[in-house]
C-alpha cells in the first residue's frame, strides 16, 4: 500500500481525540507515499432537511471547523513536503437536497477531491432518525435506492471514488442483490472506478466488506482498493502489519484484482469546483 485516501479526524466525534499530525507519522512508519484526509463532511446549516432544535451530530463536524480542518492539513502539508504527499479531501454524501449548499461549502476552499460515502438513502434525516445505510434490510425497494443514489453520486462527476460500495445491508436473496448491486457495478466498471474493500469494517467484523459484493463485482469486470477508513493514527499501521494481508487475501478468493487508489488529476489547492 502506498497511497490510503479514506482518513478521518477528530473532528467527525468518533474518530480518536488525537492531532492530525499522528495520523501523518503513522502513516510515514507505515510506508504510505500519500495520505488523503477526507474527514466527514460538515453538513450547511441552511440546507434541508433542517435537523430538529439543538441536534449535534455526533458523526461529523460542525461547518464552522471546515476552515480549522484545512488550515491544518496545509501546514502538515508544507511541514512534510518531500517526506509524504498530503491531500485535502471530504468524504460525502450524495444528499440531492443539500448538494447545492455542500458544493458552495467546498468552493470556498483548497479541497483536493471527495469521496462518496452514501450512509444515507434519503434526505439524510437518517442521520438523527437513527436510520443510515447499513441497517438490516430485506427491503428491494431501499437496494434499488441505494444503488440508484450511488450512480447519481459518481454521475455527477463530484467523487473520486465510491466508499464502501457494500454498506446497504441487504438481507434479501441473492437474485435480488444481484439485479441492483449489478448495475452500480456496471457502472463502475464501464468508468474504471473502483470498489473500495474497507479496512475498518473488516478489522470491525463489521457486514462489509461483502464476500457476497465483492464476488459480483468480480463477476461484472471490476478492480478494487483498499481504504482503510482511519479513525484512529493507529489504524494505518495495523493495516499495513495484518490487516491489508486479510483484504488482500479476500479479493483473491473472490478473484477481484486490487489497484491502488485513483488520485486526483489536480490536486494541492486546486479547489473544488
Amino acid at each position: 500500500m502506498l497511497a490510503n485516501l479514506h482518513t478521518h479526524t477528530r473532528r467527525c466525534r468518533h474518530a480518536a481525540n488525537e492531532p492530525d499530525r499522528a495520523w501523518v507519522e503513522a502513516a510515514l512508519a507505515a510506508g504510505l507515499r500519500t495520505l488523503g484526509f477526507s474527514d466527514h463532511c460538515p453538513w450547511p446549516r441552511d440546507a434541508p432537511p433542517v435537523p430538529p432544535p439543538g441536534f449535534r451530530s455526533g458523526v461529523r463536524m460542525d461547518p464552522e471547523e471546515t476552515g480549522e480542518y484545512v488550515a491544518s492539513l496545509l501546514a502538515l502539508r508544507e511541514e512534510y513536503a518531500g517526506r509524504i504527499d498530503i491531500l485535502i479531501g471530504f468524504e460525502a454524501e450524495h444528499l440531492p437536497t443539500r448538494i447545492a449548499a455542500q458544493d458552495d461549502l467546498f468552493a470556498r476552499f483548497p479541497v483536493d477531491y471527495l469521496i462518496c460515502g452514501q450512509h444515507y438513502i434519503g434526505d439524510g434525516s437518517g442521520e438523527w432518525l437513527g436510520d443510515w445505510s447499513g441497517s438490516p434490510t430485506a427491503d428491494e425497494a431501499r437496494l434499488a435506492a441505494y444503488a440508484d443514489r450511488c450512480i447519481e453520486a459518481m454521475e455527477s462527476g463530484r467523487y473520486l471514488y465510491l466508499a464502501h460500495p457494500d454498506v446497504l445491508n441487504f438481507t434479501g436473496p441473492d437474485e435480488v442483490y444481484a439485479r441492483h448491486m449489478g448495475r452500480l457495478c456496471d457502472w463502475l466498471v464501464a468508468h474504471d472506478s473502483p470498489v473500495e474493500v474497507n479496512l475498518l469494517g473488516l478489522a470491525d467484523g463489521r457486514h462489509y466488506p461483502s464476500e457476497r459484493f465483492l464476488r459480483l463485482a468480480a463477476e461484472h469486470g471490476n478492480w478494487a482498493t483498499i481504504g482503510i477508513d482511519a479513525h484512529r493514527p493507529d489504524a494505518i499501521r495495523e493495516a499495513v502489519a495484518g490487516v491489508e494481508a486479510r483484504a488482500l487475501a479476500l479479493c483473491a478468493r473472490c478473484g477481484l484484482a486490487v489497484r491502488e487508489p485513483p488520485l486526483p488529476a489536480a490536486a494541492h489547492g486546486s479547489g473544488f469546483a
